[in-house]
């Protein structure tokens, strides 16, 4: 199983994103921004009403745009890390 991973990490070496868990990417925004400032950074009312990983994620995973928004976001605080 080893060899498989390492194959697959190696069809991807341009993708910073390949890898990494779409509920890591909200975990670590939330901890850097708080529900209040990602949803003054991302209009979308997941974040605003009722706010939690799980209903954030349903919603990610069914809106490629809203997505791309998060995934940037999160390469932009890794970046500064």
């Amino acid at each position: 199983m080893e060899k498989e991973t390492t194959k697959h990490i190696e069809e991807q070496p341009n993708n910073p994103l390949h890898g990494v868990k779409l509920a890591n990417i909200m975990e670590s925004l939330v901890k850097a921004y708080g529900w209040e400032g990602l949803a003054m950074k991302i209009k979308v009312n997941c974040f605003t009403n009722n706010p939690s990983i799980k209903s954030s994620l349903k919603f990610l995973r069914k809106t490629p745009w809203a997505r791309d928004k998060v995934e940037q976001l999160f390469l932009g605080l890794e970046k500064k890390k």
